[in-house]
This record gives C-alpha cells, sequence and structure tokens, in this order.
C-alpha cells in the first residue's frame, strides 16, 4: 500500500471514499512482492498494480464490492490449469491479496460502533500513507489472518516507539505488534510476521503484514562528467535521492545536471567525510583521476553502503588497487570495489554506460548473476525482504 502512497495521500486529503488491495502474501513466482498495492475510488477511479496485470480485473472487481460493503476480506489467486483463461496467474505462483476499504470522512450519520472503528482504522491509514508520502520513517502493521472481526486492523508504529491506532482484540498484541513493527522499521523491511492473538508467542495466531516506509536511498555520484548526467537520470528512475559532488564549479551546475536531488561543489573524500550513510547508499566514483580517487575510496570502501563502483580501464583499476593498498586498505576492502564499474553489456556511450552501472548496482542489490535469463535455471524472482522507500522498491 505505500507504494502508491503519494496518490493515496491525495486521495485521503480530497476526502475520496476507496478500496486499497494488497499483496500480503506470494508463493512461488509472482510478479509483485508483498506490499505492492492497486487502490479504486467510488467513482471507478483505479491507481497501482498487485500482478502485473494478471488479476487486475477481477482484484479491480473485489475492490468495488468492498466499497458497497465496507467489509475487508482476502483473497487468493493462483494459477489454473484446468482453464488457461481463467483468473489466475499464468506465470505459475500464488498471491494472496486484503482489500480493504477506506472511508475518507464519517458518514454524515455518526455511524455507531461499528462505523467508529472503521473510521478509527481509516484514521490510522491516513497518518501511515501521510507518513509515507512526506518522506518520514514509520511502519503500518495490519492482521492479514486472524479473528474474522480483527482482519485488516492497523497500527502505525514511528522510530520512537510511538504508535497510531491498534489491532484490537488482547491489550498486549498491540505492544507485541509495536515492537516487532519498531523492529523491522529499522531494518526497513516489508514482511509478515505471526504472533499469539494474546500478544504472546503461542496461543491463536494472528499474522501481521508489516510494511515499512523510509526515505529514499541515497546515490552519490562523485565526479560531474557526461557519464554522470546519464547516471543521474537512471538514479532518478531506480527511485535514489541522487547528489552530485565535484570539487570543480564550473561542471557541477544545475544547468548540467538538472535531474540531481542535490549538487554540491567539493572535494569528494571531504564531502563524503560529512555524510551518515546507511546499508542502502551506493557511491559511483566517476573522477576517474588519482588525486580525487584514492582519498575517496580510501573512505567508501570502509563504510558499510551497499555498493561502491569506481570507473576505468583495468590498467587504471589495477593501478589504483595499489595505491590503496599503500595507503593501507586490506584486500577484504578492496574486494568490496566494483571497478571497471557496471556489468559487461557492451556499453559505449554514456547512457549505455549509466545502463551498466544500473544493472550491476540491481544485481548486488537482489543478488541477481547478471547472466541472461535464456537458458539459465535461476530463479527470475528471489525472495528478498525488501525496504520501501520512495523509490518504487529499492532499497
Amino acid at each position: 500500500m505505500l507504494d502508491i502512497a503519494d496518490e493515496l495521500n491525495r486521495w485521503m486529503e480530497q476526502g475520496r471514499t476507496f478500496a486499497v488491495a494488497t499483496v500480503v502474501a506470494t508463493n512461488g513466482s509472482a510478479p509483485r512482492q508483498p506490499g505492492a498495492a492497486l487502490a479504486v475510488d467510488s467513482d471507478g477511479t483505479a491507481i497501482g498494480s498487485v500482478s502485473g496485470g494478471c488479476v487486475e480485473g477481477a482484484v479491480y472487481e473485489l475492490c468495488q464490492e468492498a466499497l458497497q460493503t465496507g467489509r475487508p476480506v482476502l483473497e487468493r489467486f493462483g494459477y489454473s490449469d484446468e482453464d488457461a483463461f481463467a483468473v489466475g496467474l499464468t506465470c505459475g505462483g500464488i498471491i494472496d491479496i486484503l482489500i480493504t476499504p477506506v472511508r475518507a470522512s464519517a458518514p454524515a450519520d455518526g455511524g455507531g460502533a461499528a462505523g467508529d472503528v472503521v473510521d478509527s482504522n481509516a484514521a490510522t491509514l491516513a497518518s501511515a500513507l501521510a507518513a509515507a508520502a512526506s518522506g518520514e520513517a514509520a511502519a503500518v502493521a495490519r492482521i492479514i489472518d486472524g479473528p474474522a472481526e480483527l482482519l485488516g486492523r492497523a497500527l502505525l508504529v514511528r522510530p520512537d516507539g510511538s504508535h497510531t491506532g491498534s489491532l484490537g482484540g488482547h491489550p498486549a498484541l498491540d505492544r507485541t505488534a509495536v515492537e516487532e513493527t519498531r523492529a523491522l522499521l529499522d531494518a526497513g523491511r516489508t514482511t509478515t510476521l505471526e504472533i499469539g492473538a494474546d500478544g504472546s508467542q503461542c496461543g491463536r495466531p494472528v499474522v501481521l503484514l508489516v510494511e515499512s516506509s523510509v526515505p529514499a536511498p541515497r546515490m552519490i555520484v562523485f565526479g560531474a562528467i557526461d557519464f554522470a548526467s546519464a547516471l543521474v537520470k537512471v538514479g532518478k528512475f531506480l527511485g535514489y535521492h541522487v547528489t552530485v559532488c565535484d570539487a570543480r564549479p564550473v561542471f557541477a551546475t544545475r544547468t548540467r545536471f538538472p535531474d540531481a536531488d542535490e549538487i554540491v561543489v567539493d572535494w569528494p573524500h571531504r564531502y563524503l567525510d560529512s555524510q551518515q550513510l546507511d546499508s542502502r547508499a551506493v557511491l559511483c566514483v566517476l573522477t576517474h583521476d588519482a588525486k580525487f580517487d584514492i582519498p575517496l575510496l580510501e573512505r567508501a570502501l570502509k563504510l558499510p553502503v551497499a555498493y561502491v563502483g569506481a570507473m576505468g580501464s583495468r590498467r587504471t583499476h589495477l593501478d589504483r588497487q595499489q595505491r590503496l593498498r599503500d595507503v593501507g586498505l586490506t584486500e577484504l576492502e578492496l574486494n568490496r570495489l566494483r571497478s571497471p564499474i557496471g556489468l559487461d553489456l557492451g556499453a559505449r556511450t554514456p547512457e549505455e554506460t549509466a545502463l551498466s552501472i544500473a544493472a550491476e548496482i540491481v544485481a548486488n542489490r537482489r543478488g541477481g548473476t547478471g547472466a541472461p535469463l535464456t537458458g539459465a535455471h535461476t530463479p527470475i524472482h528471489r525472495e528478498t525482504s525488501r525496504p520501501v522507500g520512495r523509490i518504487g522498491e529499492v532499497a
């Protein structure tokens, strides 16, 4: 749901009533991962996707039904061997989808007890959407399996442990859910977890989908060259917060990099020293100059970031490695360096080179091999617990 938070937050602000269908579990090959969502408002407008097209029509109808009944529903979709044209996933996977109606405002008659529950849940979801849309770190936990009367109930948890909403049921359920959800938020993970309905680790189980929304991951491109301009565009496309850093003010300009979130004129190593980076950050060193590269990489390769790549020929790479050994880097640290940067696509132009770098970043993040899928026996969709940010899905 949080992957379409920007649009849904606007719907909430406009007072629109809608139903949101969220992928809560997958089995086998499935095109979308838990957290992916499709929403339909009372006028029939639809946004988002849960399957890449396989079951969108059926889910659209379920959303319309939920708008009429006002009740959440959990539905399973899978491939039909008997009828290949039946509603299902032709890729052979199975997905479970939770459809939740969301009323943006209270009914004119005041609702009553049941209406108060619905309104409270809608308010919690509204807070979650607003937090995600504004780039705040927050996680929303929703019941996807358990007592029927609790299905779809939501709890919003922030990094400091404060929370909004309630899952209902036993008072200890909220306390345990907050603790578990906060831990998942710290790791930036979207996944399911099972706890007892009474808040313990035993007894009647309740299954929660926890969606974490964290600020967009950082991509820092060092070196304001033509290749950097193309890489900035690809980085933005992948959902990164992209910074361009170069010590030369004549090159590091908004005119040359209109798509960058930030343009910094500073020595690369000095700028890197000033930053607090998490484990999702990627550093792309395109400076191709030892006086910039060496002090920068000396620091970068000691940081717990996701990716460090450096541009240059194989001769440049060997020379760079020796210089880094001379300043004290270990072989373990040197092995983290992706150089020459990118996958072998035969790239020549800045755009093609940017694509090869981005492909290596994605493969590194997702555990891909970079090999062609044709003739391979590796899984197309790997099981990952993905962080959700203002990215589509990086992290």
